[in-house]
């Protein structure tokens, strides 16, 4: 069942990468006591992802903040490594590049997407969403184009 809007995001471990490698962070850490935007992508380096999503919110990171969000979170599940790679590629020094591995987080809030008829295996569908102290303000899916979890859509709905 997809997390819903008034619901707490659960109490999950997840990686980013750091300076020294791989480092733990939790839900917790992340959300409780601050506006969030967390957007997802299906993959890291992948077309849509990497020439649209991520670069929409890395231009408007600043705008997204200016609107009271203290963080800004890309999250796929790719590893720490791969994640900090693509978050280097793009310039996404403002944004936490969240490697959800083993998609324990993506399980968890129901946005699984099975990809492994493509080769892809379980990747996580493309979302973004407007977290309030754990809290789940806005949920938006795109099952297919790029339109509901755009940066600009999330600026817009902030």
């Amino acid at each position: 069942m997809t997390i819903a809007i008034g619901e707490k995001i659960p109490s999950i471990k997840l990686k980013y990468a750091s300076e020294k490698g791989p480092a733990d962070i939790t839900t917790d850490e992340i959300f409780d006591g601050k506006k969030v935007v967390l957007f997802a992508v299906p993959g890291a380096f992948t077309p849509t992802c990497s020439a649209a999503h991520l670069p929409g919110f890395v231009v408007n990171v600043d705008a997204i903040k200016a609107k009271g969000v203290d963080t800004v979170v890309c999250m796929a599940v790719n590893d720490a490594f791969v994640m900090g790679a693509w978050g280097k590629a793009q310039n996404a020094e403002h944004i936490l590049m969240l490697a959800d591995g083993s998609a324990e987080l993506t399980h968890a809030l129901g946005l699984v997407l099975d990809g492994t008829g493509f080769g892809l295996g379980i990747r996580c569908k493309r979302f973004a969403m407007i977290v309030n102290n754990g809290v789940v303000e806005l949920l938006n899916i795109d099952p297919a184009a790029l339109e509901k979890t755009s940066a600009e859509a999330i600026l817009a709905a902030l």
